[in-house]
């Protein structure tokens, strides 16, 4: 079972279900259409007891719907299908892309290119308000609460 910090801070609860190597990038494979143990384990090389963890975890915490299925003639096995909680997550994913496209470059260039469906027009992760309009990154004020925690450390 995953340790979620008593915390006020949402970052800090977030990365105690998200931060552990490898789920954000189950997460990736989730969303590249990856459902079965076995295609997450092919397509990420990890070990099956961590791939188990992981996937315990993103059930747990409702990231990850546990579904079972079972071919003819075979065991009963499970597939894990993202939750609106998991499909949410796609925006971290495409924001750490693009960072990670920006500051840690490839040399072949992009693996992915996000784009809007059915066309070539790139699609870049920001800020929106809640009536739509985008919001420059200078522009984000960050305004602390009641519930912001005095300690630190």
């Amino acid at each position: 079972m995953s340790k979620v910090p008593n915390d006020s801070c949402a970052i800090a609860r977030s990365l105690g279900v998200l931060g552990e190597r490898w789920t954000l990038l189950i997460l990736r494979e989730a969303v590249a259409g990856a459902s079965r143990f076995s295609q997450f384990r092919s397509g990420l090389g990890i070990a099956p007891d961590v791939l188990t963890s992981r996937l315990n975890t993103l059930v747990e915490y409702k990231v990850l719907e546990k579904v079972p299925y079972q071919e003819p003639g075979e065991r009963a096995r499970s597939s894990y299908l993202l939750t609106d909680a998991g499909r949410e997550l796609l925006v971290v994913l495409l924001a750490l892309q693009q960072w990670g496209d920006k500051h840690l470059p490839w040399p072949e260039g992009p693996s992915i290119l996000r784009q809007v469906e059915g066309t070539e027009r790139p699609v870049h992760v920001g800020f929106i308000d809640d009536r739509g309009v985008e919001v420059k990154e200078g522009r984000v004020e960050l305004v602390r609460t009641a519930a912001y925690p005095r300690r630190r450390g």
